[in-house]
């Protein structure tokens, strides 16, 4: 029993130890979007990235506000705040954790969007971001 109890733990450690990567999440976007994964498109990742939208205090602002215009470059908050670089050439931790992904995802968008991004939207987005930029 001990010893089941033990594999089962062993089991679910690695499971959640494997890190997600920019491909994993874009296979799972293209799944939610129901296309394939070839179908999203870093050109229109890339223009979602720069466009501009009426923020909550009716600023305009896109991604690129805080994150700047180069996604290897850190960022920065609206408080002042350093963001290290988006593109996981510059910073390879990123897009490695689901759950953080989906939870800046959520907040960013709901920032400059005033909507959660689609999946389709997310998926070009990291589309673009993976290639190299």
């Amino acid at each position: 029993m001990i010893k089941r109890l033990a594999w089962a733990g062993l089991v679910l450690l690695s499971a959640h130890a494997a890190a997600d990567t920019p491909a994993s999440l874009m296979a799972r976007y293209a799944q939610q979007a129901g296309v394939a994964t070839s179908a999203l498109s870093p050109a229109r990742g890339e223009a979602f990235y720069r466009s501009e939208h009426s923020g909550k205090n009716g600023a305009t602002q896109s991604c690129a506000s805080c994150h700047t215009a180069n996604p290897k470059q850190a960022g920065q908050t609206r408080v002042g705040k350093r963001i290290e670089p988006l593109a996981p050439s510059a910073n390879p931790q990123r897009f490695t954790d689901a759950a953080k992904v989906e939870k800046w995802f959520r907040r960013n968008c709901m920032d400059v969007l005033q909507r959660e991004c689609s999946a389709q939207e997310k998926g070009d987005f990291v589309a673009w971001l993976s290639k190299g930029v």
